[in-house]
């Protein structure tokens, strides 16, 4: 196909692509407006009647500017670098961005988010190099140096070795739960490393978990604080595990009011504790579980603690930051 060919082409595949997505938004924000009206109660709803009260909210946003998100963006990634900063690293892009529209937190939070997609769409070639991996920590590389040379994250390519050695997902998760008793002396200091030097693909989560679960809390009482009545995600997770048996929808909280925010109707929020950065593997894991609440109630809305790019979109879904939010339980007020 010569160069016109493409160029009308991809005109007309973007033309067919918003189309799509502007009947999507206008069939999710009609939903949200007319949930109230069903014959049917949508999912989670309670089974009593009552009056939904109409509450407005203006929530001012400051997206990061798409060419400041790149910039940093650049800047923040190295090749083999995977884990915790230190200082002198943290006090470099503090300095970088400190005459940018984006903070030292928010640079971060891209930092994490760029890494998770590279650990993602690296994975297949780190499983073809599988082998490569293990004849090399076999002859005393290690997994950190390893990590470094092949820019892999050092728990992925910890994993890809035990894995060349035979091992089942279940036996390497077992591994890694009781290091000290399933693996040899210097499998054992090989792991503790690997970790120390992974925040991607590190076992240990559960200070990003807490954290996370300080800012749905956060979230809940601002809106019940507007006199917004909710049901929050525990419930409805509790509620659908008895019917159903799982949980089938649960946003972090589902709004039984007519909550109109920045003039848009919103059905339910979820919120997200990181920055919404405009990278594919993030953007449609988003959108593939928004979907699933824009189908039962409409349009709703995600607050990023982080903020977000100014170029993020997701169909069905206003952008809100944490600016409007009480953050003392985090340490932190904005």
């Amino acid at each position: 196909m010569d160069k016109d060919k493409r160029h009308n082409s991809d005109k007309k595949n973007n033309s067919k692509s918003n189309k799509k997505n502007k009947n999507f938004v206008r069939e999710a924000k009609a939903r949200a407006e007319e949930r109230f009206l069903r014959d049917e109660k949508p999912m989670a709803f309670p089974k009593e009647d009552w009056e939904p009260k109409t509450i407005k909210m203006d929530w001012k946003v400051k997206p990061v500017p798409k060419q400041v998100e790149e910039k940093v963006g650049n800047y923040v990634v190295r090749r083999g670098e995977f884990g915790w900063l230190e200082d002198k690293r943290m006090d470099q892009i503090a300095n970088f961005v400190k005459d940018l529209e984006m903070t030292l937190d928010q640079g971060l939070s891209l930092r994490s988010a760029i890494l998770q997609e590279k650990s993602v769409f690296s994975f297949h070639k780190l499983q073809r190099n599988s082998g490569k991996l293990r004849r090399l920590y076999e002859e005393g590389v290690s997994v950190v140096e390893l990590s470094k040379r092949f820019d892999y994250p050092p728990m992925n390519v910890f994993r890809s070795i035990l894995k060349s050695r035979g091992w089942s997902k279940i036996k390497i998760k077992e591994a890694l739960r009781a290091p000290e008793k399933k693996l040899n002396k210097r499998d054992q200091e090989e792991f503790v490393n690997a970790e120390g030097a992974d925040r991607v693909s590190n076992v240990d989560q559960s200070e990003n978990a807490k954290r996370a679960d300080l800012f749905e809390e956060a979230l809940c009482e601002h809106f019940e604080n507007k006199g917004v009545r909710i049901r929050r995600q525990p419930e409805m997770v509790a509620e659908q595990t008895k019917i159903h048996g799982k949980p089938i929808r649960t946003p972090d909280l589902l709004l039984l009011d007519n909550v109109i925010v920045n003039g848009q109707p919103i059905a339910w929020v979820d919120a997200k504790h990181f920055y919404g950065a405009d990278l594919r593997f993030q953007r449609k894991k988003t959108i593939k579980q928004m979907n699933r609440y824009i189908e039962e109630w409409g349009q709703g809305a995600i607050v990023f603690r982080h903020g977000f790019s100014a170029n993020l979109r997701i169909p069905g879904v206003i952008l809100l930051d944490s600016s409007q939010l009480n953050l003392e339980k985090l340490g932190k007020k904005n």
